[in-house]
């Protein structure tokens, strides 16, 4: 009894036969370049997306700004709840402090926010440096408000309130500037 032989093992030529690997990379519809300008090296890169496209543009010296902001947040903080008369004292000369849980309680929520402040120093999430800046511009406009407010219905302007204002206002608009920035698109090349 004869046993048939297989057939030898062929080597499929295709795969080193230049055309007939653009013929399949064409009808996978990988190598060439996509809608938004991009050329994809394989199909799975395709359907999962280009990591490099998520990635933020950063402007110039935002993560300065960001660094100086939470080390702003923080000191500001740590005064309010270890020395809440000076604090009070720095703004609102002449003026004595009723109570200081109410500046002790303020400094509780600066530490938050700085906390926020610190943790988006780190990350490259477009969505949260945009959040982390409009909270920082939102409680630079509401302090500002309020100081003003508070200094006309005492009327006493102090040197300390008036450098304050002035500060608030400079930083909430170059945290504006920063929001705008981060969220603009990213001219095609």
């Amino acid at each position: 009894m004869t046993t048939k032989q297989p057939p030898p093992l062929m080597k499929k030529h295709s795969q080193t036969d230049l055309v007939s690997r653009l013929k399949t990379r064409k009808i996978l519809g990988v190598g060439g370049e996509d809608d938004d300008g991009e050329v994809h090296r394989s199909k799975i890169s395709q359907v999962l997306g280009n990591e490099i496209k998520f990635a933020v543009r950063e402007p110039l010296g935002l993560r300065v700004w960001q660094f100086v902001s939470a080390i702003i947040f923080s000191g500001v903080a740590i005064m309010a709840l270890t020395f809440p008369d000076q604090l009070y004292d720095a703004v609102f000369e002449d003026e004595s402090v009723n109570s200081k849980t109410p500046i002790r309680l303020y400094g509780g929520a600066l530490l938050s926010l700085s906390l926020i402040m610190w943790n988006a120093l780190y990350t490259s999430e477009k969505v949260i440096i945009r959040w982390t800046l409009l909270t920082e511009a939102c409680y630079f406009g509401v302090q500002f408000l309020v100081t003003t407010i508070t200094l006309v219905e005492s009327g006493r302007i102090s040197t300390g309130a008036m450098l304050l204002l002035a500060s608030r206002i400079l930083f909430t608009l170059i945290t504006v500037y920063y929001y705008y920035q981060v969220g603009r698109r990213p001219k095609k090349i």
